[in-house]
C-alpha cells in the first residue's frame, strides 16, 4: 500500500546549526509528523506540521502511568547527495514488539516507514554531511486517553521528531575513541518477564541513578548485570556489549531481558560474514575479569543507533580498573565501525539491502 500524507509547511523556519558544531538531540528541525489512533479506526489522518509544543490533557495516561514507547534511528548524507535510512524497516518491527509488550496498537510497517521517510524528505536540507553528524530519528508513541486508571489507553498519538546530531560522545568528534565504563552491581536494568526487550520510556528512566553513580567515577556509561545473580553482563547503557575474548567475540543472547539492537544485528551479520567467530551466550563479569588480568581481552565494544560503535578503553568494577588494549580503538571495533557507517553513507556498496534512499 502507497501512503501519502498533507504537509503544513512551517512559516518561520529556523537557521540550520554549524555541522561542525552539533551536539546529540539539542536542535530540531522545522516540522514533525503527528497521527492519531482510535479504537474502531486505527490509525489514521498522519500529517506533516511546523514542529511546535504539544497540548495534552494532564490526566493522559502517559504521564500516570507511562503507557508509550520510542524508537531510535538515523538519515545520512551521501556523498552522491542522497539521503539514506538504514535498516528502517527493523526498527518497524521492533516497535511492535514493544507494542505488543505495552498493549498499544499495531502499525503496518511500511506505513511506519512511509511516515519516516515523508518526514525526513520535508527536512533534507537539515541532514548534515560532516563527519560523525547524522539526522537523528525519534519516532514515538504516547498514550494520551485523558482518564485515570490504571488499564490500556484508548487513544494514541504516533510521533516523529528529527534533529540534526553530532557524535553521542562528545570525545568522539573527529574520531572514534575509547570510553569508560562502570560496572553496576547494585541497581539493574530488567529482569526476565519485564520489559528490557521493549522500547520504554520506564527502562531509561530506571536507569539514571546508576548512570550517576557512574559519572561520579568519571565513568561514560554502565555496564548493567543480569538481575538475578549480579552476575552476567547484559548492556552497556542504552546499547549492546560486545566483548572479544581470544579469538571469539561474545555478546548476550536474546532472552528477554536484552534490547534487539539493530546495529547488534548488523555487528553480527559482518563478523559471521568475515568468518570471525561471534557467540551469543551468558558472560559473566568474573571471566571478562579474569580475561584482563591475563590478557586475553583484547577489545570491547558497544553497539547502538546513536554512537554505531563506541569502544571500551577502562572497565571500573568493585572499585578497581581494568584497562582493555591500552585504552586505545581495537582494529576490529575500528573496522565494524567503518563498514557500518561506510554502508549508512553509501561510500561502500550495499550488497545487503540495508539501506532505503529517501526520495
Amino acid at each position: 500500500m502507497s501512503y501519502t500524507f498533507p504537509v503544513t509547511r512551517n512559516p518561520n523556519p529556523k537557521p540550520k546549526p554549524d555541522p561542525n558544531e552539533l551536539v546529540f538531540g539539542k536542535q530540531f528541525t522545522d516540522h514533525m509528523f503527528v497521527m492519531d489512533y482510535d479504537e474502531g479506526q486505527g490509525w489514521h489522518d498522519g500529517r506533516i506540521i511546523p514542529y511546535g509544543d504539544i497540548l495534552i490533557s494532564p490526566a493522559s495516561s502517559v504521564l500516570h502511568y507511562a503507557q508509550m514507547m520510542f524508537e531510535g534511528m538515523k538519515a545520512y548524507k551521501s556523498a552522491s547527495g542522497d539521503v539514506l535510512l538504514f535498516r528502517p524497516e527493523m526498527n518497524a518491527r521492533r516497535l511492535n514488539r514493544t507494542n505488543e509488550r505495552i498493549c498499544m496498537p499495531q502499525m503496518d510497517e511500511e506505513l511506519f516507514v512511509s511516515a519516516v521517510k515523508a518526514t525526513v524528505h520535508e527536512d533534507k536540507d537539515w541532514v548534515p554531511d560532516a563527519p560523525f553528524t547524522s539526522l537523528y530519528i525519534r519516532p514515538f508513541i504516547i498514550a494520551d486517553d485523558p482518564a485515570l486508571g490504571v488499564k490500556s489507553a484508548h487513544h494514541f498519538r504516533f510521533m516523529i521528531i528529527l534533529c540534526p546530531s553530532g557524535p553521542y560522545y562528545a570525545a568522539n568528534r573527529g574520531k572514534l575513541s575509547t570510553t569508560r565504563i562502570f560496572v553496576e552491581d547494585e541497581y539493574i536494568r530488567a529482569a526476565h518477564g519485564g520489559t528490557g526487550y521493549a522500547k520504554v520510556g520506564g527502562n531509561y528512566a530506571g536507569s539514571l541513578r546508576a548512570s550517576q553513580k557512574a559519572y561520579a567515577c568519571d565513568c561514560n556509561d554502565v555496564l548493567w548485570l543480569d538481575a538475578h545473580e549480579h552476575k552476567y553482563i547484559e548492556e552497556v547503557g542504552s546499547s549492546n556489549a560486545f566483548f572479544v575474548i581470544g579469538d571469539e567475540v561474545i555478546t548476550a543472547p536474546l532472552a528477554g531481558t536484552i534490547l534487539p539492537g539493530i546495529t547488534r544485528d548488523s555487528v553480527l551479520t559482518l563478523l559471521r560474514e568475515w568468518g570471525v567467530p561471534a557467540t551469543e551466550r551468558k558472560l559473566s563479569i568474573d571471566e571478562v575479569v579474569a580475561a584482563a588480568k591475563e590478557g586475553a581481552l583484547k577489545e570491547a565494544f558497544a553497539s547502538g543507533t546513536a554512537a554505531v560503535i563506541s569502544p571500551m578503553g577502562t572497565l571500573r568494577y568493585l572499585g578497581e580498573e581494568y584497562v582493555i588494549n591500552n585504552r586505545e580503538v581495537g582494529a576490529l571495533s575500528q573496522k565494524i565501525y567503518d563498514t557500518i557507517t561506510g554502508i549508512q553513507t553509501g561510500k561502500l556498496p550495499d550488497t545487503r539491502g540495508w539501506t532505503q534512499r529517501v526520495d
